[in-house]
């Protein structure tokens, strides 16, 4: 009898022990995992209450029409069908979190009735729909004051005045009258969405108008920089028509300045079409920009001969012709000694709106060997001749006339009347005016 009485004692007591080990392991879970307590008690109103308040909820949300609440000891149970998944989703989170719910059940399904499928989409359209109408009044009224801003820019860039007499020349006159066009245009756009509260599709816009614009810039970079010198050329114009310059080692009288390139008339009736943004690099020689122009050639003569009395005969001889002007001088120098003779350079000055400087440097080459013959100075040549004379040949010697050739500039005039047939084209653009100032 004893013995049962221990054995019953015995296992009562490993029964609590075991219980109170599944009890020391099972608490700090739920510590861990925060899961809430369930009341002991449960009544029918408070299960009448979840689902009276789970159903108002729902009609709130329109996802009462089929679908059915029941509550039983605060376990929530939906039955019935839905337009979709998250709507479906959607109805057991908001039965999880009202008061008194323990558990949810959600056993809604997704109908298949293309009808209902399609209400959510004609909704959403309808809604839409009345955006739009709401929003049509303000698109029209911005609209309008675009239209309005933006004809009145292109009313104000069409005037001939005050563009033309602000601007040196046409070309000029244009950009201003683009300019005042991208203003009006961008104050219209601004004025439009901002009426229609939609300034920050703008921002939208001028940062991917920045983009396009940093991208064509690096694409075009040559074609922009040839556009921007033909602007800094006609608004400070180095040359004018007829002028004879040389730019990069071309000479040639200048016709005309376009918005792509400088063309010039070369002396051998030759169009030499150079592009603006290489002009404006490059040196340029205005042989028209002063009348004074120096002629200059060189001369050998021989090294045993007197050379300041050469050299004195020589200046005495081109000062006196009549087209060589007194100032600035005539002058002559000796340059350097070589094995064949002395080398010395002889210049002068003419008036080259009077004077060709190509036949006036050949009558003075002309005449000053002409005196140094007469004065007996030798001019020694460098190089060998061999001479074959037939003896049945009879030789004179020529005689030189002491008349001075004519050294009007009858070539000059030529050109020039070339350039002024080629600058009376009517459709051809020219950049250069009277207006601007000459550099």
């Amino acid at each position: 009898m004893i013995d049962s009485v221990r054995t019953t004692t015995t296992i009562h007591l490993m029964r609590i022990l075991i219980t109170c080990l599944c009890l020391a392991f099972a608490l700090p879970a739920i510590a861990q995992d925060g899961g809430t307590t369930i009341s002991a008690t449960s009544s029918n109103a408070q299960d009448a209450t979840i689902a009276t308040r789970l159903r108002d909820i729902l009609n709130a949300l329109g996802y009462s029409n089929d679908i059915t609440v029941k509550v039983d000891d605060g376990v929530v149970t939906l039955k019935g069908t839905a337009n979709s998944a998250p709507e479906i989703a959607r109805t057991g989170d908001v039965a999880t979190r009202i008061d008194g719910v323990v558990a949810v059940r959600n056993e809604i399904t997704e109908t298949t009735e293309l009808g209902r499928r399609l209400d959510p989409a004609v909704n959403r359209f309808r809604t839409r729909i009345d955006q739009v109408t709401a929003f049509l009044p303000l698109a029209l009224i911005g609209v309008t004051l675009f239209i309005v801003i933006f004809a009145s820019g292109l009313a104000i860039a069409r005037m001939r005045q005050p563009w033309d007499r602000l601007a040196p020349n046409s070309f000029i006159a244009d950009l201003y009258r683009q300019i005042v066009r991208l203003v009006f245009g961008v104050a219209a756009l601004v004025i439009a969405l901002d009426v229609m509260n939609a300034t920050a599709l703008l921002s939208t816009i001028l940062g991917a108008a920045g983009i396009i614009g940093l991208a064509l810039g690096f694409a075009v970079r040559d074609t922009v920089e040839n556009y921007i010198a033909s602007i800094m050329l006609s608004i400070r114009q180095p040359f004018r028509p007829y002028d004879t310059v040389e730019i990069n080692g071309d000479e040639g009288r200048v016709i005309r300045l376009t918005s792509r390139a400088t063309i010039l008339l070369s002396f051998d009736g030759n169009h030499i079409r150079i592009p603006n943004a290489t002009v404006f690099k490059s040196r340029i020689v205005n042989y028209t920009q002063n009348a004074e122009r120096r002629f200059m050639f060189s001369l050998l003569i021989d090294r045993e001969a007197d050379l300041q009395t050469a050299r004195v005969l020589m200046e005495k001889t081109v000062q006196d012709l009549p087209f060589v002007l007194s100032t600035p001088a005539a002058s002559v120098w000796i340059e350097a000694f070589g094995t064949s003779g002395a080398e010395c350079i002889v210049t002068g000055w003419i008036d080259q709106t009077a004077t060709s400087a190509v036949l006036a440097k050949g009558e003075a080459i002309r005449q000053v060997k002409r005196a140094l013959g007469a004065a007996g100075v030798v001019l020694p040549d460098a190089s060998q001749t061999v001479l074959i004379r037939r003896s049945d040949v009879r030789t004179t010697d020529a005689v030189e006339p002491e008349t001075v050739a004519p050294v009007a500039p009858e070539s000059d005039a030529a050109l020039t009347r070339i350039v002024e047939a080629e600058r009376h084209d009517a459709l051809a653009q020219d950049l250069l005016g009277t207006g601007a100032q000459k550099e």
